[in-house]
């Protein structure tokens, strides 16, 4: 191999999800919806003379609601187009989102067992971007773990709190790094200063509260994260713990949302102490073991229909994301993306200018230490656009 794969993936892999996509899903039963998607991608970055139009994912999705149980399952594939290319075939690179199963005590009240989403800050996402903020690249944003979640609204407080063994099984790759969520994960041999950690009960709480200020409704918070990091060459067990404080806000077609918090980990490696290497879609990579993290968005609703009614949904955003590492010679990451999603008549479509310095994933900055102690401390950027067609 003239290359590990994981610098094949400098040239960007979006951390991807399905933010307010339009879905049409199959109704099997009155229960049952069956769906999933389809999506294209372009990537263009003439300094690297990347120009690129091809097929992006696939992912199929189950969902089941009743008056009591609830569910959901999402799986995702990937492979031989850009960035994957180093695969032979669609689906050589594929991992499960989601898979949990539900039960509602009560409109207000309801428990989630499986693979499920970790209540930690700005739900569901860090703000408004398909790319996703810094938040998701260390580890806090996004993120599914096999567990338990309990759910309760009180009035205006909303209470999430959650118990995870561990994070989703790996599934098919060519890395350590193979699930959607970026994870503690055993680091693969082309990661310098690597480490090989696993992360075992999580235990995280968010107290929310909605409130009226002048003309914005708004939503305050607080989240709370511990769990212990076993390093396998060690032995010993070591932890890691994030805070977070956060708001949103909408008025009329405004929305603003900010977000700070706090990630320190210590971990027992063998060596350097410094960084903890974490995984996901197929590549590992060194995250520093402490530092704040920064999130700042703000959008525009646009009203009305474009185009002989074929585009709606328009939304303009921009975001800004900093990780502002401990250690006094490790570089802070940055990242900001301005961007806008539409509907075009079946389709939905995120059009983003990235901007990134020290970022793993912008400009083909160091995949493997931008997060930790950097990467070419340069603003980098290029465009990125995602087209989807969901079922």
């Amino acid at each position: 191999m003239s290359r590990p794969h994981a610098f094949r993936l400098i040239t960007l892999i979006p951390v991807l999800g399905a933010i307010a996509a339009p879905a049409s899903a199959i109704q099997v039963t009155d229960n049952l919806d069956l769906g999933g998607a389809v999506r294209a991608r372009w990537d263009y970055d003439p300094d690297r003379d990347i120009q690129k139009f091809n097929f992006d994912t696939a992912f199929l999705t189950a969902k089941y609601t009743s008056d009591t149980w609830i569910g959901a399952a999402k799986y995702r594939f990937y492979g031989r187009a850009y960035p994957y290319q180093y695969t032979n075939n669609v689906g050589d690179v594929a991992f499960a989102e989601s898979a949990w199963v539900g039960y509602k005590f009560n409109p207000d009240q309801q428990v989630q067992v499986g693979l499920n989403q970790v209540p930690f800050g700005l739900q569901p996402y860090f703000g408004s971007t398909f790319f996703e903020t810094l938040g998701n690249v260390v580890g806090l944003e996004d993120v599914y773990q096999i567990g338990a979640k309990y759910i309760q609204q009180v009035g205006d407080w909303n209470i999430q709190t959650g118990y995870y063994v561990r994070p989703a099984w790996q599934g098919k790759g060519t890395s350590n790094g193979r699930t959607y969520s970026t994870v503690v994960s055993s680091a693969d041999d082309y990661v310098a200063d690597g480490s090989d950690n696993r992360e075992r009960n999580t235990a995280v709480l968010r107290v929310a509260k909605a409130l009226d200020l002048g003309g914005w409704k708004s939503e305050v918070g607080v989240s709370g994260l511990t769990s212990t990091l076993k390093n396998n060459d060690t032995g010993n067990d070591g932890r890691r713990n994030a805070i977070a404080v956060h708001y949103l806000g909408k008025n009329g077609p405004w929305g603003v949302q900010l977000q700070a918090a706090r990630q320190q980990m210590s971990p027992r490696n063998p060596g350097t102490d410094e960084v903890v290497s974490f995984g996901g879609y197929d590549g590992t990579f060194n995250v520093a073991s402490g530092g704040n993290l920064y999130v700042a968005d703000l959008s525009y609703d646009v009203d009305g229909k474009y185009l002989f009614d074929q585009i709606s949904g328009v939304k303009l955003y921009a975001n800004y994301s900093a990780f502002d590492k401990s250690a006094s010679d490790f570089k802070t990451s940055q990242r900001l993306i301005l961007g806008t999603s539409f509907s075009f008549s079946k389709l939905w479509i995120a059009t983003e200018w990235l901007i990134g310095k020290n970022d793993p994933y912008i400009g083909g900055s160091s995949y493997t230490q931008s997060l930790g102690v950097g990467g070419s401390d340069q603003w980098e950027n290029q465009l990125y656009m995602n087209i989807g067609y969901y079922f």
